[in-house]
This record gives C-alpha cells, structure tokens and sequence, in this order.
C-alpha cells in the first residue's frame, strides 16, 4: 500500500485483505483509481496557459 502504517498494522492489513475476498476487491478497486487520479493532469499544460496569456493581452484592446 503507502507503507504508512507501523509494521503490525500493516501484517494486519495484508491478512485482512488474504482471507476477505471483497474487501480485495474493493482495495484493488481503490488502489486503480488512485494510478487513474495520479496520471490525471493537475492544472492546464503550459501551452494552454500561454494561449490564455496571449489571447489576454489581445482582449479588449481599443481598435
């Protein structure tokens, strides 16, 4: 997982998860959305800011 919990826990975890085949489902689940969420973009590209940028100095000056 993260490796944040102390090393009993963590055994505890990895039981749990061993022995309760929907609760391993549910983690797998967990954990492919968390690689979806991790992969995603976390703000525009810096060419789409520099687009913006450009079409800002352009907007709304008197022709």
């Amino acid at each position: 997982m993260y490796n944040e919990l102390p090393a009993k826990e963590n055994h505890d975890v990895e039981q749990a998860l061993l022995h309760d085949a929907a609760l391993a489902a549910r983690c797998a689940d967990l954990l492919e959305a968390q690689r979806y969420l991790d992969a995603l973009q976390p703000g525009p590209s810096d060419r789409a800011v520099q687009n913006i940028l450009q079409y800002s100095r352009t907007f709304l000056r008197a022709e």
